[in-house]
């Protein structure tokens, strides 16, 4: 068996599956493709990925993309434990329920905020940031982080999808790690959000913390230019 995995731990999706491979100790090769430099649109990778985009998965000759569909097929292929990506199927059908919510209903808003509060400005730094514009992306992600608050986590649950903790889990908490580069801790504003993503944390270290080193660097390095 040989995975590649085409990746770049600035993409959320990237750094979940990055994460999951490494915690269940699979031997992948890392294949790099830097988004900054828009290796993503080179003829290379084209060939690789007809969409443009990470992550992508290569088994054995066999090239999927799509997280979640990389998620479920690693799954059928017994690469991702069952303790992880349940094979029950109500219990299934619970994890997928979030995965087919979280792209519109989560990341979407995260992704969009984090967008208009940081990346643009960095790549064009001659642009005004429109307050009424900035405003309304916090908005619509301050509803989404509410709604996952109070709909997905408690509930007499401990975590997304139960009791135990799966791959919806490390979607959900890799993807709120992002808006921390535009100076907005979700964890720190809601705290069940906090508890939650410390339980998250722990069980994928010290693979979270190392998918998760170019994010925490850029946040430092705000913080400290801010304090100058």
């Amino acid at each position: 068996m040989n995975i590649k995995l085409y990746y770049d731990l600035m993409s959320q999706p990237s750094r979940s599956l990055y994460i999951l491979l490494k915690s269940v100790n699979c031997n992948f090769e890392p294949k790099y493709v830097d988004l900054r430099k828009a290796e993503h649109y080179s003829e290379e990778f084209s060939k690789v990925n007809r969409i443009q985009r990470v992550p992508v998965i290569d088994h054995d000759g066999f090239i999927l993309s799509e997280s979640v569909a990389i998620i479920k097929y690693l799954a059928r292929e017994n690469i991702i434990p069952e303790k992880l990506y349940p094979r029950d199927s109500k219990l299934q059908a619970r994890v997928d329920e979030f995965l087919e919510w979280h792209h519109i209903g989560l990341r979407l808003h995260c992704a969009m905020y984090t967008r208009v509060m940081f990346l643009d400005p960095v790549l064009d730094k001659s642009r005004k940031q429109d307050p009424k514009t900035a405003a309304n992306y916090k908005g619509r992600m301050m509803d989404a982080l509410e709604t996952f608050d109070t709909k997905w986590l408690g509930q007499g649950r401990e975590f997304i999808a139960g009791n135990t903790l799966t791959v919806a889990d490390l979607f959900a908490a890799s993807e709120l790690e992002q808006p921390r580069l535009a100076d907005f801790n979700p964890m720190q504003e809601f705290p069940a959000i906090g508890a939650w993503a410390q339980k998250v944390r722990a069980y994928f270290n010290p693979h979270y913390d190392e998918a998760h080193v170019i994010v925490n660097k850029i946040v430092d390095k705000r913080k400290l230019a801010a304090k100058l």
